[in-house]
């Protein structure tokens, strides 16, 4: 029986709803999400144990951390502090394998002009040729800069080699009339070579 009491745009509108079908989380995920459950297995997993789908949740994980750290990074304007860009450094270098070598180009004003990682080693070491770091700074042409580099292994304590590679990119880079204000080296923690004053 016809409820008459019902405009005839309401009884419209109950017709849809009951030719539609049932719209339940599952149906309108999009593809390749990693779902709640998913979430839940990841956390009880047995240490050691990760399965394919819990570790594309975990890169998931850390893409959205490193986008929202780079994104307060950003807004930051200008870099005069180390621990300005140490949490955004350390998100974006967690599940590097590799050692990367990359600056921060900065103007005279020490805005951020832009990153770029620059070169990627093994697990141990990284070649960074003075040379090509150069001409990245005269191709975004930075006025200062400050470089990174990740340790995979967790330490973040600065080898000889590191404390060498960072005055001869001084050097070099003070010959074109840019300054290098720091080099950061991150593992667990993110060290600082400026504040040591080996930068």
């Amino acid at each position: 029986m016809t409820d008459l009491t019902t405009t005839p745009k309401a009884r419209a509108a109950q017709g849809a709803a009951r030719r539609s079908p049932s719209r339940t989380p599952e149906a309108h995920q999009p593809a390749g999400e990693v779902r709640s459950e998913d979430a839940v297995a990841y956390l009880h997993r047995a240490p050691g144990e990760m399965t394919d789908t819990q570790a594309r949740y975990e890169a998931d994980i850390l893409r959205e951390a490193e986008a929202i750290l780079r994104k307060r990074w950003a807004r930051l304007g200008t870099l005069d502090d180390p621990r300005a860009s140490a949490n955004w450094l350390r998100m974006h270098c967690a599940s590097m394998t590799a050692e990367v070598f990359g600056v921060i180009f900065l103007d005279n004003k020490h805005r951020i002009l832009s990153s770029r990682e620059l070169f990627r080693g093994t697990l141990d070491g990284c070649t960074v040729p003075p040379r090509e770091v150069a001409r990245a700074v005269i191709e975004a042409n930075a006025a200062s800069v400050i470089l990174y580099h990740n340790h995979p292994s967790g330490n973040a304590e600065p080898s000889a080699a590191d404390v060498a590679i960072t005055q001869t990119l001084k050097q070099a880079l003070d010959l074109i009339g840019c300054r290098v204000l720091d080099h950061l080296i991150c593992g667990e923690t993110v060290t600082s070579l400026a504040q040591r004053g080996q930068c």
